[in-house]
């Protein structure tokens, strides 16, 4: 279990670069991690108390103990307290072989060597995990398994960009991008690793793993962290050989550790048989008050029985023992056989069998069947989950016009199957030879330099977290975060916008065969609440442009008057796109003057280096220069739904069971999803939309 009193006393956490006396102040967690429950000693009082937690040994005792008193008790002791015994053994043992396993992993990850700098040696020194402490410089090779949540100081790669796969943390497989701070990048070699005495100034050991707010203080100034700094413990290095870290957080304290929850024990109510003794002995009491009297001349109390509610409450217990067999404990033995049996029955349905991974299904737990037996309502999330999570750039409205449909020679929209002719984009070198479009217009109005479209796709090519590889020349491999953010990015690059690389500092395009390269002023982070992510720019004119892209329900709301009547003709080809189900974005920008920025950027300094409300104050920031933006038009990307999403949810439908799907999508979009994977049918009496941003509105359209 772990310790969370640390939280309650910590308010802000100082981690001090190869300084261990100094970081020893603290008392901070070592890296020594312990899962397991038991000990030798330990284990027989602990292992007992967790099983009487549960209701049904708990009646079993209470059982026991109340047939060991004559008064009450016309049963033998021996018939319950072997059965229970027998399950308090094979439920210890069962228990006690889980714990060691868990012993084992412990200690193997604990012994697990990596590679520390101390200060006084000037070398790499080999270290188990456990003796890594806050404050220590680690180095990571390629493939190796994040042992704490760090800082990332340097790496292999320029700039100090590393890979990481998340995979342990959030379940995604795909690529994300860490970056160090520009003034600790350069810092490659050991002699000046040994030498930085940065301090960092960050928030103290929390469970969230999307969020991380700090300071680094060296060498009298201050620079902002955030998560993009940060490599959390359970992370993997990939298409990286190295790279350089100061831990902040270790062991017990680490976001992965912070997210471990002990298991809640279930219980199991026997109000029947409660119900029952109270009802025989009400009827006792009465019994003996009313009739029972008149059979004490031949039939006397015993001396402890004085009273008719007194032998009423000695016959509650009588008759809480004489009717165990409601409860029989061999019948708690025949469940938990059952159980077992039906989880093996699960590993073994060859419906579940996935013959693409060779993966069965596999039951963790006994109880999974009877869970499962009990679910009412299923809440999904629908990208990945319904769908394949494989965006594809099929259509885009710029400047009131859209492209991405096929018209036949009477001007008659026809039908796109795999036998349509695509676009060729020979002319372009560094296109991506698997990318399909059959709109030969849309490359039409590239190639007569029409500037809103260029406009349109230096915006997909430079608004983006993507990272590029270039593995030989010309052959790009792109990492995306988000399959979204991929798909408009490869569209770009066919229609002649090139991504080839980006740095801290700045971002170099292709277009049109031109080299490109525009100095990156700022990123205004996508979030959940902003709903949109916009960069700012200097091109190699000396113009300042600030490049948006996000939900049209919110970038509509900040656009310059001067786009109304734009606004009106995109807004009809969103609609038509969300009503084919596909996923939509706004695009927009903004000519931002120098004055102006200038006294916004110091602003964002110095936000970026609080520790309280960053956040909020950011927000704000981004809201400020977010305004008075021009509208360019909007992208329309497919996600297809999963094979046999439709049969799965029309079986959970007949079995009464009610889904929800959360989707970020727009309301025609989220609409045509729900009738394409049957969440929505043409037999429905009347399918309404709640429209309410309040609980109040909500309530009142409910009714």
């Amino acid at each position: 279990s772990i310790d969370h009193v640390f939280l309650s006393v910590e308010k802000e956490r100082h981690v001090k670069a190869n300084a261990r006396d100094y970081n020893d102040k603290f008392h901070y967690a070592d890296n020594r991690i312990k899962t397991s429950k038991y000990n030798v000693f330990t284990f027989l009082p602990v292992n007992l108390f967790e099983q009487f937690q549960r209701v049904a040994n708990a009646y079993f005792l209470v059982l026991l103990i109340l047939q060991l008193i004559p008064e009450i008790s016309s049963l033998s002791w021996f018939t319950t307290i072997v059965p229970l015994v027998l399950v308090l053994v094979i439920t210890a043992v069962k228990d006690a072989t889980d714990d060691y396993f868990r012993y084992r992993s412990d200690q193997q990850v604990n012994n697990r060597q990596s590679q520390i700098l101390i200060k006084g040696r000037y070398c790499i020194t080999n270290e188990k995990w456990m003796n890594v402490r806050v404050g220590d410089i680690i180095k990571l090779s390629n493939n190796q398994f994040v042992a704490v949540s760090r800082h990332l100081l340097c790496s292999s790669e320029p700039y100090g960009l590393c890979y990481i796969e998340t995979a342990e943390l959030d379940g995604e497989t795909n690529l994300k991008v860490r970056h160090a701070l520009t003034v600790t990048s350069e810092m490659g070699d050991i002699s000046k690793l040994i030498d930085f005495d940065g301090e960092v100034i960050c928030e103290p050991p929390n469970n969230k793993l999307d969020k991380f707010t700090g300071t680094l203080l060296w060498s009298d100034n201050k620079y902002p962290l955030d998560n993009e700094k940060m490599l959390l413990r359970g992370c993997v290095l990939r298409n990286t050989e190295w790279c350089f870290g100061l831990v902040i957080f270790a062991g017990l304290q680490t976001k992965l550790m912070q997210n471990l929850e002990r298991p809640y024990l279930k219980e199991q109510i026997f109000a029947f048989l409660i119900c029952m003794g109270v009802i025989l002995a009400i009827g006792n009491t009465m019994w003996e008050s009313w009739i029972g009297r008149n059979f004490q001349v031949f039939l006397p109390w015993d001396e402890i029985q004085s009273s008719a509610v007194f032998s009423g409450f000695l016959a509650f217990w009588s008759y809480v023992i004489i009717l165990n067999t409601v409860v029989p404990i061999s019948l708690y033995v025949s469940v938990e056989v059952l159980r077992l049996g039906h989880s093996y029955f699960i590993n073994w349905d060859q419906k579940m069998y996935c013959a693409q991974t060779d993966t069965a299904a596999e039951a963790r737990t006994t109880t999974l069947n009877e869970e499962l037996g009990q679910v009412e309502f299923v809440f999904s999330d629908k990208t990945g989950t319904l769908t394949q999570n494989i965006m594809v750039f099929r259509k885009c409205s710029i400047n009131g016009h859209t492209y991405g449909d096929l018209y036949n020679e009477f001007d008659q929209k026809v039908e796109i199957t795999e036998k349509s002719a695509c676009v060729d984009f020979s002319f372009n070198p560094l296109s991506d030879r698997r990318f399909r479009f059959y709109d030969g217009s849309l490359l039409e109005a590239v190639k007569l330099e029409d500037a809103a479209v260029h406009e349109f796709f230096r915006l997909l090519a430079l608004c983006h977290t993507v990272m590029s590889e270039e593995k030989s020349e010309g052959d790009l491999v792109y990492q995306a975060q988000s399959p979204d953010e991929g798909a408009l990015v490869t569209a770009a690059r066919n229609f002649g916008f090139v991504f080839r690389a980006r740095t801290p500092e700045s971002i170099t395009l292709c277009e049109m065969g031109r080299a490109v390269t525009y100095r990156l002023l700022a990123i205004l982070d996508f979030n959940n609440v902003r709903k949109r992510m916009s960069v700012i720019v200097r091109n190699p004119e000396g113009q300042i442009k600030l490049y948006c892209k996000g939900a049209d329900s919110i970038i509509f709301e900040r656009l310059d008057p001067s786009s109304e009547d734009l606004m009106h003709t995109t807004l009809e080809h969103l609609n038509e796109f969300a009503g084919e189900g596909l996923r939509t974005l706004a695009l927009t920008y903004k000519d931002l003057d120098e004055d102006h920025f200038d006294v916004w950027m110091k602003k964002l300094l110095f936000a970026s280096t609080l520790i309280e409300n960053r956040d909020d104050q950011l927000a704000e920031l981004y809201e400020e220069i977010e305004q008075g933006m021009k509208l360019l038009g909007a992208t329309a990307i497919e996600d297809k739904l999963q094979e046999g999403v439709p049969e799965t949810i029309a079986c959970l439908n007949l079995a009464d069971i009610k889904i929800w799907v959360l989707t970020g999508d727009k309301l025609e979009t989220a609409v045509n999803i729900g009738y394409s994977c049957n969440m929505l049918r043409d037999d429905m009496n009347e399918v309404f939309i709640i429209s309410g941003n309040t609980l109040l509105e909500v309530q009142q359209q409910l009714r």
